[in-house]
């Protein structure tokens, strides 16, 4: 279905809508993870639930290598009038810089990669090579995590634990498909609550199963534990430990491949400074940041401005805004931890209008691109990837005009 197929023509819905730039901008969320990968939300439509809580007007699904939970939320999209950006994120490896030692957007890892496709085809049009590429990463992924499914079963015996994990319940319990170490950490974690119940006892298995360190559990806080038997356990350096494959990464050339064949946006998704105020290697330099970028067409990033300090995040925020980036931003949410939907900086600190405003156009051009794509047009790439800087104000006023149609929101 075309979820546009109702909408008026492009010159009609822009003359219906004034300037977006004298309007209030809409509040945005365009990276979010639900069930279908690892999320805090226990289903699609409590995302939707708390956007209508807290306001938020334009969403954007964002799980890892899957778009399986795309009809769904596109018809809580429609329910809600909340615009949809369909959205989808990979994890690479560039071995140039894994070489050198060259920290990409991962601090612990260096060349691995993040990376993310924005305002995708919907529904989906994988063509067959990307579909290999996705199968070949889900394939390799699950056998990672049912490796270290069996190790940490094998440990569970060694510490006479009255249960083991069933590699298949973990999947059709805890999640829609995909099994990543959260769910594993999730699964270990209720298991132990179900066998042992009082507080005390579950702090003695704890202290057992981490090798004699001592955790504390609190009831109500599932979030605090599930990390730490994830960090202990399935981490480096835990008795549960399996190496990724190689084969479990793809190259940037290649996720950028599968992105622009389901008519995506490429989008870098920016780390930024850490609580010390440190950056790295790769993103420590805008201008560098910039031409590493640029020659590899990608004109779009992406921030997750709960973990940044808002002074950091101005000036880097403003220096890609003069070089005409598309600049979004959303919360993650792929942990256990429920934080609000609501973008904030580090320290709880809302965005001043200035941000705000940014991240709406951005949301804006993702819009009018998702807009002409379904109409079969060109969208904000050109057939060689390269983005329409120059008509970005066109893109702006359109996606405007397509979002406030969609969500009913006038000003």
């Amino acid at each position: 279905m075309n979820i546009f197929q109702d909408f008026p023509s492009q010159q009609r819905l822009i003359s219906k809508f004034g300037s977006p730039y004298k309007t209030n901008p809409l509040d945005v969320n365009t990276h979010f993870h639900t069930p279908y990968s690892f999320s805090a939300f226990e289903s699609i439509h409590e995302i939707f639930v708390r956007a209508e809580k807290e306001q938020v007007d334009i969403l954007g699904i964002n799980d890892f290598i899957t778009t399986f939970g795309y009809v769904e939320f596109n018809d809580l999209a429609h329910r809600y009038k909340k615009f949809p950006v369909f959205s989808i994120e990979f994890m690479g490896l560039m071995k140039d810089e894994q070489a050198k030692g060259i920290r990409i957007n991962d601090p612990n890892n260096p060349g691995r990669i993040y990376f993310c496709g924005k305002g995708l085809a919907f529904p989906e049009q994988f063509g067959e090579y990307s579909r290999a590429l996705l199968q070949q990463v889900f394939d390799e992924s699950h056998k990672q995590t049912m490796a270290m499914t069996r190790k940490l079963n094998e440990h569970l015996q060694k510490i006479d634990a009255p249960f083991q994990l069933e590699f298949i319940e973990i999947r059709e319990k805890f999640s829609k498909g995909m099994v990543r170490e959260r769910h594993l950490a999730k699964a270990l974690r209720k298991n132990i609550e179900e066998h042992f119940g009082e507080t005390q006892n579950i702090n003695n298995f704890l202290e057992k199963l981490c090798g004699g360190r001592k955790l504390e559990y609190a009831e109500g806080r599932p979030a605090k534990l599930d990390n730490e038997l994830r960090s202990i356990l399935l981490k480096k350096g835990g008795v549960a430990f399996i190496e990724e494959d190689e084969k479990a990464f793809l190259t940037l050339p290649q996720i950028q491949k599968i992105i622009l064949d389901a008519r995506g946006i490429p989008c870098y998704p920016v780390l930024l400074d850490d609580p010390e105020g440190n950056y790295t290697d790769f993103e420590a330099d805008p201008e560098r940041l910039f031409i590493e970028l640029a020659k590899r067409k990608i004109y779009a990033i992406e921030l997750i401005p709960g973990r940044n300090d808002i002074n950091h995040l101005k000036r880097f925020v403003e220096f890609f805004n003069e070089k005409g980036f598309i600049i979004t931003m959303g919360t993650e949410h792929n942990t256990p931890e429920m934080i609000p939907m609501k973008l904030r900086t580090r320290n709880n600190e809302p965005l001043d209008h200035g941000l705000k405003a940014t991240v709406y156009y951005g949301a804006c051009i993702i819009a009018a691109h998702q807009f002409l794509t379904a109409k079969g047009q060109e969208g904000y790439l050109t057939k060689e990837g390269f983005p329409r800087i120059e008509k970005q104000d066109e893109f702006i006023n359109l996606g405007n005009a397509v979002i406030r149609t969609f969500t009913n929101k006038q000003d």
